[in-house]
């Protein structure tokens, strides 16, 4: 059976998780906090980039479980969640997103091109969606957050403006 369309569907999982090429990856943007920016929240913001990064790892295995497992993990089921605390060392949250990253995109290389990303799973919400609709959400999960994390380090370093804009000033 041809893999196109899945192999397709893996390069943009990779691609949005960490291209290293580009500046817009979920890890990308990770590289670039300086590690005062780890637990730091804006004036009038309401979470840090490691509240984020734990946001979206959390929802990695959440996703993963539910639409390829068993769904026993429930963030209103304290324990059954897979995550860390702020006193974590940021390597090793690094290390667990890339972990719930892992499993997710295994669970995706396991179809193949015969009408599997078509076939209902559950989200975590119970309702059930199509696969390419549950794995598109995930891509801009990552994608969101990137913008986010950045959005929040250059508020930290004050660079929160476009570059051209500073050079017709």
């Amino acid at each position: 059976m041809p893999r196109a369309t899945v192999e397709q569907v893996l390069y943009q999982i990779d691609q949005a998780f960490d291209a290293s090429e580009q500046d817009h990856s979920l890890l990308a943007n990770l590289r670039s906090v300086p590690d005062d920016g780890w637990l730091w929240v804006p004036s009038g913001g309401a979470r840090s980039i490691f509240e984020i990064v734990r946001h979206v790892g959390e929802c990695k295995f959440v996703y993963e479980n539910h639409a390829f497992g068993d769904a026993s993990m429930r963030w209103d089921r304290p324990g059954t969640v897979p995550t860390v605390g702020s006193e974590t060392p940021r390597p090793a949250v690094i290390e667990w997103l890339s972990e719930g990253q892992h499993r997710w995109r295994a669970s995706i290389a396991n179809l193949d091109d015969d009408g599997q990303l078509l076939r209902l799973r559950r989200a975590n919400w119970g309702r059930e969606y199509e696969t390419r609709w549950l794995v598109n959400v995930l891509i801009q999960h990552d994608l969101y957050h990137a913008g986010e994390i950045n959005h929040i380090r250059a508020l930290l370093q004050r660079s929160d403006g476009w570059a051209w804009e500073t050079a017709l000033l």
